[in-house]
């Protein structure tokens, strides 16, 4: 017989357990708890068709059809699970389906029969996903590193991770940059679902008593959305908006994306052309195609500063610290940064003591 155990109960006691996901392949791929293996009890279209019987003829008829698609594949989940079992160099398991019920059940009491020790999660993906959403609404302490495209923000959040801050990288989850330009260069996106348990995957791994850095962001990156309450968070948080010279911008992305496909370039340009203003979105191309991405560059800044500085504008002002800076060197701006963090921390202290 099986163990059934909490959604905390694994993270807190059995994480280093292969984790085996039984759902669809279509569930899975959708989203799914980092790490999991899927091994699904249904094949999509068995799982369509179970579906399918259950709402035109019962329970009862659709878990005898269940039975007869499962029957012939039980040799192979076992053999599945035993392999999984040995690769990680354990003899136990952990199942879940949707919502802890019948697919996991089935498969634990057949994993144990087989003498594989197998507990499921109480709930399934489900407790997951209600975890994740209670973690997003911890009052996190966020600042945000701010400044116009071209500022770094990216590299400078990864010196800070390097100085030993704790950071938060949104773009490389979401495998996205943040602008028209931004999938260039990089993976396919996840879905926002899955975007959402990568975050909060991370966020587990952080100290909530300390501050954590997080590049500014729109709600929206590329095709993936940050989870409401926690875009909350970071709307409501202190900003520290690094200010440099427009010719350091442009020199930076010139070197960011200066290797990149040219068609990819001017396809972007093409995507913001409304926003852009058709006679800027021509001499943006032109600019592109003649190989001068300076000018190129220093074209389309002016689009993506005007929506900078009319995001800016609408958060807290009380909460925004510039802090000018010549030269784009992540490093030494990192620890500047954190200079100007502690001084900022110290002085609230002060306040709040008086």
């Amino acid at each position: 017989m099986f163990k059934e155990i909490t959604i905390l109960q694994y993270r807190e006691n059995d994480k280093k357990v292969p984790l085996i996901d039984v759902r669809s392949p279509k569930e899975f791929e959708h989203a799914h708890i980092p790490g999991a293996i899927n091994i699904p009890f249904f094949s999509n279209e068995e799982r369509a068709m179970v579906g399918i019987t259950f709402k035109k003829e019962g329970q009862d008829s659709a878990i005898k059809k269940g039975l007869e698609l499962v029957g012939p594949k039980m040799a192979d989940y076992v053999t599945q699970a035993k392999q999984i079992a040995h690769d990680a160099q354990v003899d136990n398991l952990v199942v879940h389906c949707w919502r802890g019920g019948m697919r996991s059940k089935s498969l634990a009491t057949l994993f144990n029969f087989a003498g594989i020790k197998t507990s499921v999660i109480k709930g399934g993906y489900k407790s997951y996903r209600r975890l994740l959403h209670a973690t997003f609404a911890k009052p996190w302490h966020l600042i945000i590193i701010g400044g116009k495209t071209g500022s770094a923000k990216t590299a400078i959040l990864k010196a800070l991770a390097n100085e030993g801050e704790q950071i938060i990288d949104l773009e490389q989850m979401a495998n996205h940059k943040g602008s028209a330009f931004g999938h260039i260069g990089e993976d396919k996106q996840p879905g926002t679902e899955m975007f959402e348990n990568i975050l909060f995957e991370k966020l587990t791994t952080l100290d909530i008593n300390k501050r954590i850095w997080i590049e500014d962001e729109s709600h929206l990156i590329g095709s993936v959305f940050i989870p409401e309450v926690f875009w909350e968070h970071m709307r409501n948080a202190s900003v520290i908006h690094c200010s440099f010279p427009t010719e350091e911008r442009i020199n930076y992305l010139v070197k960011t994306y200066g290797d990149y496909d040219k068609q990819a370039l001017l396809d972007a340009v093409q995507r913001i052309t409304k926003r852009l203003g058709g006679q800027h979105a021509k001499a943006a191309i032109d600019f592109f195609e003649a190989g001068n991405l300076a000018e190129a560059t220093a074209t389309v800044l002016v689009y993506y500063d005007k929506t900078y500085s009319y995001g800016l504008s609408q958060r807290p002002q009380d909460k925004i610290t510039t802090l000018e800076m010549e030269k784009i060197n992540p490093q030494e701006n990192s620890k500047a940064i954190i200079k100007l963090a502690d001084a900022l921390e110290m002085y609230k202290q002060v306040i709040t003591i008086n």
